[in-house]
C-alpha cells in the first residue's frame, strides 16, 4: 500500500487510521510473542483488556491469528499480512524519515526501528531480535564466520533466525570472553543458540576476566586463543549489543576505585570491553581476549542492537566511532532520544 494513499485514507477517514494501527501493532506483538494471553498482550500494548478482547476478535475473524488455551498465535495469513503492510506503515508513522536522520546524524550505514519502548516493555527486545534477524538473514550471504557478543539485547536474535541457504557454511563464534553470571546471556551460549537455529556450527571460547596480567600473557598463547585469535582476524559479520557504562561496570563486579575512575573519564557506553566517553574517545578497556575494535573496520557487515530511551547515551558515545558501515536495530523510545540529542546539538 503507497503511504500516499495511506495519508488520504487518513483525511478522509480518520477513524480508520487508528483501526489499522492498534490491530497492525497488536498483531505485530502477537507475532513475537505468541502463544500469548489476552492479560499479558494489553499490559504489552498498553490497552484494556476490553480493548485488547476486541481487537483480539477482529484479528481472529480475518483469520490473521489462532485464539487457544495456550494463548493467541500469529497464523501464516497474519504473517503475510505484516510483511506487506510494514513499510507503509513505518512511512506513514514517519519511522522511516526518523531511521533516515539518524543514520546520516550518526554516520552509519542504516538505521532500523521498531515500535515501543524497552524501559517500558521489556517484550520491545524480542521485536528487537526479529528485525536484526531478519537484517541478518538478508545480508550474510554464505560461508562466514559471524562473531556475536552477549547481552540479553543479542540473545533475542536466535529464535528469529530461519530461511538461510548453505546454513553448514557458517561458523559462530563468541565476539570475546563471557561477562556476568547469566550463563544464558553469555556469548558462547548465544553463538551455540544461533548456530543451533540457523543450522551452523560453532566454536566455544571462555575467558575468565579475573585474570591477572601474567595469568593474562599465559592465556593468550593457548593453543584455544590462537585459533580464536585468528578467527576473528576472519570474521565477515559481527553481531553485537551495547551497554550503559555504569551497568557494564555493576554487571563485572569492578572494584569501586575503577568505577570512581570510569565517571571521572565521563565513560557512557561500553562494547567489546571498551568503555567509551560521549565523544566516542575509549576511556578504559578491561583486559581481554576477543575482537579489537580497529578489527571491526574490516569487518563488512556490523549489526549493533540496543533500545530504550535510557540507552541512549551509551548508544550515542558507541556510535561517535563506530565503523561507517554499521547497522544499528533499535527501538522508539531510543531513537527519539537520540535525535533529540543530536538535534540539540546543532
Amino acid at each position: 500500500m503507497n503511504p500516499n494513499i495511506l495519508e488520504a485514507q487518513r483525511k478522509l477517514v480518520p477513524e480508520m487510521m487508528e483501526i489499522l494501527r492498534q490491530r497492525y501493532r497488536l498483531l505485530k506483538f502477537i507475532g513475537v510473542s505468541g502463544p500469548i494471553g489476552r492479560r499479558p498482550l494489553s499490559i504489552l500494548a498498553d490497552i484494556s483488556e476490553r480493548e485488547c478482547r476486541n481487537l483480539m476478535e477482529a484479528l481472529r475473524n480475518e483469520e490473521l491469528i489462532r485464539i487457544a488455551k495456550e494463548g493467541a498465535t500469529i497464523t501464516i495469513e497474519g504473517s503475510r499480512v505484516l510483511d506487506l503492510l510494514a513499510p507503509s506503515i513505518e512511512e506513514w508513522t514517519g519511522q522511516n524519515v526518523i531511521a533516515g536522520k539518524l543514520s546520516a546524524l550518526l554516520k552509519i550505514q542504516s538505521v532500523h526501528i521498531v515500535q515501543g519502548n524497552c524501559d517500558a516493555n521489556p517484550t520491545v527486545k524480542s521485536l528487537i531480535g526479529k528485525e536484526a534477524a531478519t537484517v541478518f538473514m538478508q545480508r550474510i550471504g554464505e560461508g562466514k564466520v559471524i562473531a556475536v557478543t552477549g547481552g540479553s539485547s543479542v540473545a533475542a536474535i536466535p529464535q528469529h533466525i530461519h530461511s538461510i541457504d548453505n546454513p553448514d557454511n557458517l561458523h559462530f563464534i563468541a565476539a570475546r570472553g563471557g561477562v556476568g553470571d547469566d550463563i544464558g546471556l553469555q556469548a558462547n551460549v548465544i553463538a551455540a543458540s544461533f548456530a543451533e537455529a540457523s543450522g551452523g556450527t560453532y566454536s566455544t571460547f571462555y575467558y575468565p576476566e579475573s585474570l591477572s596480567q601474567e595469568a593474562h600473557e599465559i592465556f593468550k598463547r593457548e593453543p584455544s586463543v590462537i585459533e580464536m585469535t585468528e578467527l576473528y582476524g576472519k570474521t565477515d559479520c559481527v553481531l553485537h549489543g551495547i551497554g550503559d557504562a555504569e551497568k557494564m561496570a555493576e554487571l563485572r563486579n569492578t572494584p569501586e576505585s575503577e568505577r570512581r575512575l570510569l565517571q571521572e573519564k565521563g565513560a557512557k557506553g561500553e562494547a567489546f570491553g571498551y568503555y567509551f566517553d560521549d565523544s566516542g574517545n575509549v576511556v578504559h578497556r578491561i583486559r581481554t581476549v576477543g575482537i579489537q575494535t580497529e578489527q571491526l573496520e574490516q569487518v563488512p557487515l556490523i549489526i549493533a542492537v540496543a533500545g530504550g530511551a535510557s540507552k541512549a547515551d551509551a548508544i550515542l558515545s558507541y556510535m561517535e566511532s563506530a565503523p561507517r558501515q554499521t547497522i544499528l536495530v533499535t527501538d522508539e523510545g531510543a531513537a527519539n532520544a537520540i535525535l533529540e540529542k543530536l538535534e540539540g546539538k546543532q
